[in-house]
């Protein structure tokens, strides 16, 4: 049992838990795979570069991002620095973006090529406080990347691993989601540390019975609690193997998903399933 009278770091905690499994593959996704290990370093390097980029423990930084390997990398790599990653929809609106850039004052924003225009097109109608805008899979994007956005995958490379993670408890902030405003603005709830812990520990592991032996893929995207919970918490907590989908979960989607890789365990929502059937 954790002892949190003393720092805690959930992204610290879930590299702990895997290594003795620093080659095996912690998530695929459309571009290729991550063992643990990488996933480790690459988190890390994360983390030293919001250093040296000048943003400060508990500030936020907005990841407007499809879910992909660097999704993983962005949120640990700012839990491990003591950064508050704030997950938000990928299919909100200019305007919803623009209100959650300014309720939450994020510093940076991390994004990936296909929603460049969109992250864009809330940049010029907020009042906002971003210093910096990191693109993942930049290629992707409709146009040449605007001024101010840089390619997200050079700037980890360079950056060098930070070997300490913050001292953070288990009751400082760790991430933000937003509600669905469906009574009102959207809020930003905030989670802490030991949040995703108790969840993988009181659900992950002795309800659903994930093993390191498990290939788990979820409909619900990781922006959500639920696909956060499912694609990140609570398999890294026993070392499974996580399959990510950029694309919108449509039957023919997931079907392909499933061929291809096999997955023993599928989260979806009532409405996936009977579309499936």
């Amino acid at each position: 049992m954790i002892d949190f009278s003393q720092p805690f770091n959930f992204a610290q905690y879930l590299f702990d838990a895997n290594t003795a499994r620093p080659s095996k593959t912690a998530y695929i996704d459309d571009y290729g795979s991550l063992s643990y290990a990488q996933l480790q370093d690459q988190a890390q390097r994360f983390a030293s570069g919001l250093r040296a980029a000048g943003i400060h423990r508990e500030e936020r930084v907005l990841l407007v991002m499809q879910d992909m390997r660097e999704w993983v990398v962005a949120f640990l790599g700012a839990m491990y620095a003591g950064v508050v990653p704030v997950a938000v929809n990928t299919l909100l609106t200019r305007d919803d973006y623009a209100y959650m850039l300014e309720n939450s004052r994020a510093q940076a924003i991390f994004t990936n090529g296909a929603l460049v225009s969109a992250v864009q097109q809330a940049l010029q109608a907020s009042n906002h406080e971003v210093q910096r805008i990191w693109v993942a899979h930049p290629e992707e994007a409709e146009q040449p990347l605007p001024a101010g956005f840089e390619p997200l995958q050079p700037w980890i490379d360079q950056q060098p691993p930070q070997t300490q993670p913050a001292k953070t408890l288990g009751d400082d902030p760790g991430f933000w989601l937003y509600s669905s405003g469906s009574t009102g603005k959207p809020k930003g709830t905030v989670h802490t540390h030991a949040n995703p812990y108790w969840t993988a520990e009181l659900y992950g592991k002795p309800v659903l019975g994930l093993t390191e032996n498990d290939i788990c893929f979820s409909a619900a995207k990781l922006y959500f609690a639920y696909g956060l919970g499912n694609g990140v918490s609570f398999p890294l907590s026993v070392g499974a193997t996580v399959v990510l989908m950029a694309e919108r979960p449509t039957p023919d989607a997931t079907f392909e998903r499933w061929t291809r890789h096999q997955p023993t365990v599928f989260f979806g929502a009532p409405t996936g399933f009977a579309g499936m059937l």
